[in-house]
């Protein structure tokens, strides 16, 4: 307790210029999460561009395709859950988180991600690009790397060290609610499974057995795809209109996605 007040007051003395602050850093892990939610929802769900592993040799069914990117929006959902861990709890200390200096650490990290992305991704594993089915591809990943990695990257550099006001504690809390409700949109948006989409996470509660899985999958005519050992967690092929039978059947969670970890709020019933 006392270690946590101690924590607590040096978090609280910190200047909001600052840019190496905890939390200006957990600014910057937001914003990268937040990137990456971006570029996933909107190259790979809205304009279907490229998919997580377009370019892998050997990944070319679908069902592969958009089971790697449900797990890439995954890690992002929790990458951004640090940062707004972070967030709250440098408030609830007494921090005096700034607003220009806090829009600039959430620019530079969806800056970073772009910057990481493009050169990883596109040239060093080559997983994919940018879009794919063009003459000269390069082009399109050098004007995404310049217009949505290096330049909010810079502008939020010049944006940290402007203190700024953020309105006090209750224009703080405003703040930080509305960066919540993005990130928990965006987890919601990019857990919308693809028109047609037929794949389905199921989490059952402990003490169903493997037989007891199997029986629930009769009566839907559902396929299965993946399962851990204990059959705790699996992926069906299935009919939409036949999600919600699997709660009579013992499911926790019934996911309208291929996302086995199971472990956000999201659920079709």
């Amino acid at each position: 307790m006392k270690r946590e007040a101690c924590n607590c007051q040096r978090e609280a003395s910190k200047d909001v210029g600052v840019p190496t602050s905890s939390w200006t850093i957990y600014g910057g892990i937001l914003g990268f999460g937040l990137g990456g939610f971006f570029d996933g929802i909107l190259l790979h769900q809205v304009l279907q561009w490229h998919h997580l592993l377009s370019l892998v040799p050997g990944v070319d069914d679908l069902r592969l395709q958009v089971l790697w990117d449900g797990l890439f929006h995954a890690l992002m959902y929790v990458i951004s859950a640090v940062g707004l861990w972070g967030l709250w709890r440098a408030h609830r200390c007494g921090a005096k988180i700034g607003g220009a200096a806090l829009y600039g650490a959430l620019l530079m990290g969806s800056g970073s991600w772009h910057i990481v992305d493009g050169i990883l991704s596109h040239w060093v594993l080559g997983i994919h690009r940018i879009k794919i089915d063009v003459a000269q591809p390069l082009l399109w990943d050098l004007a995404w790397f310049a217009v949505f990695g290096l330049t909010p990257f810079v502008l939020g550099w010049s944006m940290t060290g402007k203190g700024g006001s953020s309105g006090g504690r209750g224009g703080q809390r405003a703040t930080l609610l509305i960066l919540t409700g993005i990130c928990i949109g965006g987890g919601v948006w990019s857990m919308q499974p693809p028109p047609g989409e037929t794949f389905t996470t199921v989490v059952f509660r402990p003490g169903k057995t493997p037989a007891d899985v199997f029986a629930s999958l009769a009566p839907t005519d559902a396929r299965l795809v993946w399962a851990d050992r204990a059959m705790g967690v699996v992926v069906l092929d299935v009919s939409p209109e036949y999600r919600w039978t699997f709660y009579r059947h013992g499911a926790l969670l019934v996911s309208g996605s291929a996302l086995p970890p199971g472990c956000f709020g999201w659920s079709v019933a």
